[in-house]
């Protein structure tokens, strides 16, 4: 029998249902492809531990197979208790970790089979859901992290609630399959044809869809990532309206030149009570016209760069009933999170927390779990997850501050802004050894990496400069490398393909600079840059600032600059 494409998997699941069912009822250790498709739009990603795959494989043993599972909340909010759900949960059903993401959400690892109705119902009870974490629709809608009380921030928070409720399918699927009685039972109800699914319709999208949300001058979200991107727009503390962009992404594959990432380009500007109506309107062209012919070629910013921007506004315009301006200029300054104590407005504070790759765990040297944990439990306050995967704890009394530090100093943690600038925006995806796609690691040995680059900065008298360096271990971008001004991406075990000339504000596409370089030798093509950049800056200009004064042949965003080396173009 031939493989079924993904849409035919859709197709034929009868609303997301499939045989999820029967494959949970089963003495089966893993789903099959159809149902591995599907577990994805209600919030869980199938894995194996590919650490033990080939001894395994010697033993003629099963792999060791386990489930990710990720919680979608809008903006990144949780309350204490919430945040205290998941905590339990890494112990008892997990891996004893958790990984915030750069989606603002959480997921859990190392989730067995016979927990993973468990986790996705505890995470309800909790008050948050997993469906649509993952999935052809629309994912966790991202807004500004940092919890300033004002009229704009409330009002992303707000709108970001609203996108998160509008776009959730309608389907029954999930609440059946996963929430409803205390025993899962096989009946008539999940044969039935798909519930109506008046935004998505049958097939859903032809691939995942990202939109966020951003105050000027933050860029915290990378807006221009995005499949939608919302620049807010004030005056006088009045939200009036959003700039909007789209067709940003960053999935591509080596070597095949027809996948590339994308910056979001300007659509228009419209007003504040009129922006989910014109998110919807983009969905549907999205919906229609998206190529469901090939998913590596699916994503908004295909049928944006090839058909162009002037054609899809059209699209969309023909779809609304109100008026449209041209984009408001905006400047954005960083995609960096406001680490350490801050004031919030409202006489009270927060305090921002560097989580190395988002990675909260304890170990020998630090105790992030503990830490957090304690300061959920003592002081009961309210948590935000940031784009960059870091920590907010919020609405903090100004007389609880030194108790907190307390805590945090007794468990090795540092909050971060004393870090180098450099560090504090790093980040990295999770790869090996739970990611299937991973060609090589990164994670685990990005700290190790950072220590070396750490030391280059030290060496210039960079130290605060703001130099963005993120690591994936594949090329379809989790970690949003290709705007980056250093990006390393995996090409095979130890190597990585090399990328310089993105941005720290995130607004300009990197090149490859070369197609593979080895782990042990990135410090070295750091430093061949850095030293050009210290010997030959202006005026205290940034790094993504002399790249780009001084790199002339960045081109506007074209497949070669991601596929062929500068002097191959």
């Amino acid at each position: 029998m031939a493989r079924q494409s993904v849409e035919e998997i859709k197709a034929e699941s009868r609303g997301l249902y499939g045989e999820i069912v029967e494959t949970l009822l089963s003495d089966e250790s893993h789903f099959q492809e159809a149902e591995y498709q599907l577990l994805k739009f209600h919030g869980s990603y199938q894995q194996d531990n590919r650490d033990s795959r080939r001894e395994r494989r010697k033993q003629k043993l099963d792999k060791e197979w386990m489930f990710m599972v990720r919680t979608k909340m809008p903006s990144g909010t949780l309350t204490p208790e919430q945040y205290l759900a998941h905590d339990s949960m890494a112990d008892e059903i997990g891996n004893a970790t958790m990984r915030l993401t750069t989606r603002q959400g959480i997921q859990l690892h190392g989730i067995l089979k016979g927990h993973l109705r468990d986790a996705i119902r505890y995470i309800s009870d909790c008050g948050l859901t997993t469906w649509g974490a993952c999935g052809d629709v629309v994912r966790n809608t991202m807004g500004p992290a940092a919890p300033i009380k004002d009229e704009a921030h409330a009002s992303a928070l707000e709108l970001a609630n609203e996108i998160s409720e509008i776009f959730t399918a309608e389907t029954s699927a999930y609440s059946s399959i996963w929430l409803d009685g205390e025993k899962l039972e096989l009946d008539a109800n999940h044969v039935n044809e798909s519930d109506n699914e008046p935004l998505y319709g049958k097939l859903y999208l032809p691939r995942k869809f990202k939109i966020g949300i951003a105050i000027p001058p933050r860029n915290d979200v990378d807006l221009y990532t995005q499949d939608i991107g919302l620049v807010m727009h004030t005056e006088n503390n009045e939200v009036l309206g959003y700039s909007i962009y789209v067709g940003g992404g960053f999935g591509m594959t080596h070597g095949i030149e027809t996948t590339y990432p994308c910056l979001a380009k300007p659509l228009f500007y419209c007003s504040k009570k009129d922006i989910a109506k014109a998110c919807e309107s983009i969905l549907l062209v999205q919906r229609d016209n998206g190529d469901r012919t090939d998913r590596k070629h699916a994503r908004l910013k295909y049928l944006v760069t090839e058909r162009g921007i002037d054609w899809f506004r059209k699209e969309v315009l023909q779809l609304i009933n109100f008026p449209t301006e041209e984009i408001k200029k905006v400047n954005f300054d960083t995609v960096s999170d406001q680490l350490g104590w801050h004031e919030q407005g409202d006489g009270k504070l927060f305090v921002g927390i560097h989580v190395p790759q988002g990675r909260i765990s304890d170990n020998e040297e630090k105790q992030n779990r503990t830490a957090f944990r304690q300061i959920a439990l003592k002081f009961n306050r309210p948590v935000r997850i940031t784009p960059n995967a870091n920590i907010y704890f919020y609405d903090i009394d100004k007389s609880n501050r030194a108790d907190i530090d307390q805590i945090l100093r007794d468990s090795n943690i540092e909050t971060g802004d004393d870090f180098t600038a450099t560090r504090q925006t790093a980040h990295a995806c999770v790869a090996l050894p739970t990611c299937g796609l991973a060609l090589a690691e990164s994670e685990r040995v990005f700290d190790t990496l950072l220590d070396s680059i750490d030391s280059l900065l030290s060496e210039f008298n960079l130290d605060k400069d703001q130099i963005l360096i993120r690591m994936t271990g594949c090329p379809n971008g989790c970690a949003r490398p290709y705007n980056a001004d250093f990006a390393f991406v995996g090409r095979a075990p130890n190597k990585y393909a090399m990328f310089v000339g993105g941005s720290s504000s995130g607004d300009r596409l990197a090149s490859l600079h070369k197609k593979s370089v080895l782990f042990d030798e990135i410090p070295d093509e750091i430093r061949i840059h850095l030293q050009n950049f210290v010997e030959n800056r202006i005026n205290q200009e940034t790094f993504s600032e002399f790249w780009g004064r001084t790199y002339k042949k960045t081109p506007i965003s074209n497949p070669k600059q991601f596929h062929f080396e500068e002097h191959e173009h």
